[in-house]
């Protein structure tokens, strides 16, 4: 991802890691040893969620998951009752 040109700061939010890590491999301070994943391997290009924008929108799309399903039933057991 560092090869490609993705900021550390994307790094770093779409694995959830604080960006002093990414800065670390980046300069070769760690994981030297780690072998890079081919390009297919790779995740899209950034910029990715942090991690509260992240948990935002999972607590937005489990409440909207709720209503659909609560939406769901009812027109079910409307149906059941003709």
């Amino acid at each position: 991802m560092l090869v490609r040109g993705d900021r550390q700061h994307d790094i770093a939010a779409y694995f959830g890691i604080n960006g002093g890590r990414i800065g670390e491999i980046s300069t070769g301070q760690t994981g030297s040893s780690i072998a890079a994943a081919s390009a297919e391997d790779l995740p899209p290009a950034g910029p990715y969620m942090a991690g509260r924008s992240a948990l935002r929108a999972r607590d937005t799309l489990t409440a909207l998951r709720d209503l659909i399903q609560d939406a769901i039933d009812d027109i079910d057991l409307y149906e059941k009752n003709d």
